[in-house]
């Protein structure tokens, strides 16, 4: 199922278009396999700004997707989920921003929107699965499922993919998983695709590159002090979710530095920062998981040891997962670890076989 195999089968397969070299790439080798595919683009909830953005370029969002099925020669499709998109995604990402975490918004979009919303049109429609250009390996037996770390590590999401079951699994196809991004680039300029040369995005989608903003203008921030190791005032912060742990630019503090968050006091609505790079508020070796999501099959009854990625692209780390007697699972690192931040997600591995995640919770000590 990983890569650019071809199946034993054709088959009716959904291609989830963005209107990026990726899944244009995916349509086209789908369609050369035999497969009937269409192409189908999501349209999401955009603010004000980057709807503006796009139209002064003079093209709309979806215009890159509609080219490529064009080229193609495959049916589009646009479905309308930003209103979904909006209460599932864009709501959870202030929400978390407003209670002093930082969130992973791809995550829940993944599992909550997008794989949810095209495996259902997909069963509405008759067709058997949905592909999207995802850089990761599906591998099955016996109606199991597995996800792996794509053969390109430095392009690899299967850290975006944590959420997603085996039902969800049993409906997905990630044909670039066997492949490298120069391979899939390359691929694209063989096909003569119109996106060929287009760059990769780098963005949360909806906040067209610039969180501050984003934050300001849909959250009632209150600016208050920022206090240093010793109990002192040295400044004044801009509102409490604008600021993640271990941040270092943005800090604006005259005078001596540079110095980095530490924590937050949401009773005083103050900004913890240190000017210690070693500061050991700024390390830790346990923390917890509310809610353990398990897409390799069935969940750990007591405790593990395996690797954990505490964020995109961060290395991992040897960690035991311990199941907690009160509910939730305890992590606990095989040596500490600097800025483990509460509201991203924790991807656990066993060597390149993706095991699961969840949700990084504050401390007890952030007040």
């Amino acid at each position: 199922m990983g890569g650019a195999k071809k199946q034993q089968k054709t088959q009716k397969i959904i291609v989830a278009l963005s209107g990026g070299v990726d899944s244009a790439v995916v349509a086209q080798l789908l369609k050369e396999e035999g497969h009937e595919v269409i192409g189908v683009y999501l349209e999401l909830w955009h603010d004000d700004y980057y709807h503006t953005a796009h139209q002064e370029r003079g093209k709309e969002p979806w215009s890159d997707a509609q080219a490529i099925c064009r080229k193609i020669g495959i049916p589009f499709y646009a479905l309308n989920c930003a209103q979904e998109f909006k209460r599932r995604v864009v709501n959870y990402f202030l929400a978390a921003y407003n209670s002093g975490l930082t969130p992973n918004p791809c995550v829940v979009c993944n599992k909550q929107v997008k794989f949810r919303r095209l495996i259902r049109y997909a069963q509405q429609i008759g067709f058997d699965a949905v592909a999207s250009g995802h850089y990761v390996q599906l591998k099955g037996y016996s109606g199991h499922y597995e996800l792996w770390r794509a053969k390109d590590k430095a392009k690899d999401q299967s850290y975006f993919l944590y959420q997603l079951s085996q039902g969800d699994l049993a409906h997905l196809r990630f044909p670039l998983g066997e492949l490298t991004k120069t391979e899939v680039r390359a691929l694209a300029y063989s096909y003569h695709l119109p996106v060929a040369s287009k760059k990769d995005s780098q963005e949360v989608c909806f906040i067209n590159n610039d969180l501050p903003n984003f934050l300001q203008r849909y959250l009632s921030l209150i600016p208050g002090p920022i206090v240093d190791s010793n109990g002192r005032v040295i400044g004044k912060h801009e509102g409490l979710p604008l600021y993640t742990l271990g941040q270092r630019r943005g800090i604006k503090i005259g005078g001596s530095g540079p110095y980095y968050v530490k924590g937050f006091d949401f009773l005083t609505n103050s900004l913890l920062v240190t000017n210690n790079v070693n500061d050991p508020q700024l390390f830790r070796d346990t923390f917890f998981i509310p809610y353990l999501f398990w897409s390799s099959g069935r969940r750990p009854r007591r405790a593990i040891d395996c690797q954990v990625v505490i964020r995109y692209h961060h290395q991992p780390l040897d960690c035991q997962l311990i199941k907690e007697t009160q509910g939730g699972w305890q992590v606990v690192l095989a040596n500490p670890e600097r800025s483990i931040t509460p509201g991203q997600s924790a991807v656990f591995y066993e060597g390149d076989k993706l095991l699961g995640g969840g949700v990084i919770a504050l401390p007890d000590s952030f007040c």
